[in-house]
């Protein structure tokens, strides 16, 4: 069994992450959605899983400024090979835990609507469809908005 170790993001994490998000998602563009940000001013919600030091998978998440009650996963990543095996599940369980023991008792998310893998994910974790917001980004890019109510 393979051991996977969640901890909070260092800085250097980003010069790890940025080669290879791109491959994760097929070679769709998403490190134009992951800042250095992240890895800087957002450390204490932004997760890194490996094993041994090999990275398995990351989550970028922020506690909101204007909700003081919610937190918001900007995005999550598992490497291929880690795929399957729970990477995802834990990184967002890790989150929650951040989130609750900050007295936020909502966690919320997007994702596409063509992404049917990431909506059935999400739901399994216990999120919610709030609906579905057209031109969400001014894109004119359609995202399903996700919406967790925590447990105490």
């Amino acid at each position: 069994m393979r051991e996977i170790t969640i901890r909070l993001a260092e800085p250097a994490d980003y010069d790890r992450i940025a080669p290879v998000v791109d491959e994760w998602w097929d070679g769709r563009r998403i490190l134009d959605m992951l800042p250095r940000l992240f890895f800087i001013h957002f450390r204490d919600t932004t997760l890194i899983a490996e094993e041994d030091g090999q990275l398995a998978g990351f989550l970028a998440g922020f506690l909101s400024q204007s909700r003081p009650d919610e937190a918001y996963v900007h995005v999550a990543g598992v490497a291929p090979a880690w795929r399957g095996q729970g990477v995802g599940r834990m990184l967002y369980e890790r989150f929650f835990t951040v989130a609750r023991e900050r007295s936020r008792r909502v966690v919320r998310c997007v994702t596409s609507p063509v992404n049917t893998r990431s909506v059935a994910f999400h739901r399994s974790l216990g999120f919610e469809v709030d609906r579905i917001a057209k031109g969400y980004d001014g894109r004119g890019g359609d995202r399903v908005l996700l919406v967790k109510e925590l447990d105490a």
